[in-house]
């Protein structure tokens, strides 16, 4: 009994970490694409206000989804300690959080596609390769 308990632990932690590595990661990617957009495309006062605005509605629904992300985790760790299997209420907790992945990842497309909207072309084009890059960077 003690060894399955100390299985779901171990699980539990690993899928918090996945889950954290996983939004880390995007941050990362997030926070160069805004260096880049801010510094390097020579935006308009005009276009850092609409950026500035679709940037803070962003924000705010990141914090609601990462606060529901460590809730589907805590709930995770949970079904794991009481199943101590792949049961029910681990599986439910599992599509939780592969459902508000999938919403952040939905959040995050939407945000570029709304920055993207207030750029020039010549921008746009500049943008969609340094989106590329973030998400796939090139093979060393």
């Amino acid at each position: 009994m003690a060894l399955i308990a100390a299985v779901a632990f171990v699980a539990a932690v690993a899928g918090t970490y996945v889950g954290r590595a996983w939004f880390a990661g995007s941050d990362h990617s997030e926070t160069e694409l805004h260096a880049f957009l801010h510094g390097e495309l020579d935006l308009d006062a005009a276009q850092m206000t609409k950026i500035d605005m679709i940037e803070k509605r962003y924000a705010a629904r990141r914090a609601a989804l990462e606060r529901e992300m460590r809730s589907a985790n805590a709930h995770l760790a949970t079904a794991m300690e009481a199943e101590h299997g792949y049961g029910p209420d681990v599986t439910a907790a599992v599509d939780h959080t592969h459902r508000v992945m999938g919403e952040m990842q939905k959040e995050t497309l939407e945000h570029l596609f709304a920055m993207r909207s207030v750029l020039t072309p010549a921008q746009a084009k500049r943008f969609d390769r340094a989106v590329t890059e973030a998400l796939a960077p090139p093979a060393k």
